[in-house]
């Protein structure tokens, strides 16, 4: 199984709703996003995707979070704005466009979000 990776980078802001802390105020931070593709089978090029292509994929999703406010931006207007919720929305997101674009010869194998430097969150299958 090969796997490729690109890490993607926005800074946002958010709060958490259902929580009590520091964390249910609106604050922000500078997030950085890892994608991790996987497939058994590489392209006439010997790449499993090209990682442009890949960048490519997850810019209209970094585009539409950088310096918003994510509580404001479906799917997030409902969902909690959580670390967790964000890696799966990126998962699901760039699941289907990967798919479209490779045939399903190449799915998502997992995605990250770091809030900080030493806290993450990851969705994968």
């Amino acid at each position: 199984m090969f796997e490729i990776t690109v890490e993607a980078h926005f800074s946002s802001g958010h709060y958490l709703r259902n929580y009590h802390g520091r964390c249910e105020n609106p604050h922000g931070h500078n997030y950085r996003a890892c994608v991790t593709l996987a497939g058994e089978e590489l392209e006439e090029n010997g790449l499993l995707l090209d990682f442009k292509q890949l960048k490519e994929i997850i810019q209209p999703i970094v585009d539409s979070l950088d310096h918003q406010m994510i509580n404001e931006i479906p799917p997030f207007t409902d969902l909690n704005p959580s670390a967790e919720n964000l890696a799966r929305h990126f998962f699901d997101v760039i699941e289907d466009r990967v798919i479209k674009a490779t045939a399903r010869r190449v799915t998502v194998r997992r995605c990250t979000v770091y809030e900080t430097d030493r806290s993450s969150a990851t969705y994968g299958r």
